[in-house]
C-alpha cells in the first residue's frame, strides 16, 4: 500500500475506490463501444488506447478489471476467447511499469509487451482447447497481436500527451488520488 493511501481516512478511501470503480466500468464501455464500431478484421486497437489510459489514470488492477469486463462483453457479442487474452496482461503491465518509472511510453511499452507477447503465447493453449484450433506455434499469434498493440498504446499515449499538454492530465490524477 502506497503512502498516500494510507494517509487517507476511511470514507475518502472508499470515495476514492467508488471513483475508480466507476472510471473502470466506463473505460470498459468506452473500449466495448469503439470496438463495435470502428472494427479493423482481427485487431482492436481502441482496446490497447483505452488500456493505456486505464493504466495509467488506474493503476494496474482496475485497469485490468476494466479490460477484462470488455473482453468479456466482446466475447458475448460473438468474439472469441482472445477478446480477454488479448486484453488483459497489457494494462497490467503497462501499469506496474507506469507506477514503477513515471513514464507514458513504459506504460505504452507495457501494452505493447504484454498483449503483443503474454496475451499472444496465453491465447495459443486456450485457442486449442475451447475451439479446437491447433495454430502449430505458440508465437502464432504474436504478429496479430502486436500490430495492433502498437498502434492503440501510440494512440493512447498521444491523447494523455495532448491532456498533460493541456494541463487536465495532472487534474485528473490529483483528482483519483484525493
Amino acid at each position: 500500500m502506497n503512502q498516500q493511501s494510507q494517509s487517507l481516512s476511511p470514507a475518502r478511501s472508499r470515495k476514492c475506490a467508488v471513483y475508480r470503480m466507476v472510471l473502470a466500468a466506463m473505460f470498459a464501455c468506452l473500449a466495448f463501444v469503439l470496438n463495435t464500431f470502428v472494427y479493423f478484421p482481427a485487431m482492436a486497437p481502441f482496446q490497447h488506447f483505452v488500456d493505456v489510459i486505464a493504466a495509467v489514470t488506474l493503476g494496474p488492477w482496475y485497469a485490468c478489471a476494466a479490460a477484462f469486463i470488455c473482453g468479456i462483453l466482446r466475447m458475448l457479442s460473438g468474439r472469441t476467447v482472445q477478446a480477454v487474452t488479448g486484453a488483459v496482461f497489457g494494462p497490467i503491465l503497462g501499469g506496474l511499469l507506469y507506477r514503477r518509472f513515471h513514464s507514458l511510453w513504459a506504460a505504452a511499452l507495457g501494452e505493447v509487451i504484454g498483449t503483443g507477447f503474454f496475451g499472444a503465447i496465453a491465447s495459443y493453449p486456450l485457442m486449442k482447447w475451447f475451439y479446437g484450433l491447433d495454430a502449430g506455434s505458440p508465437y502464432y499469434y504474436i504478429p496479430f497481436y502486436t500490430p495492433s498493440a502498437v498502434m492503440g498504446a501510440a494512440m493512447g499515449v498521444a491523447v494523455l500527451l495532448i491532456l498533460r499538454r493541456a494541463g487536465v492530465f495532472s487534474r485528473m490524477l490529483q483528482e483519483l488520488n484525493q
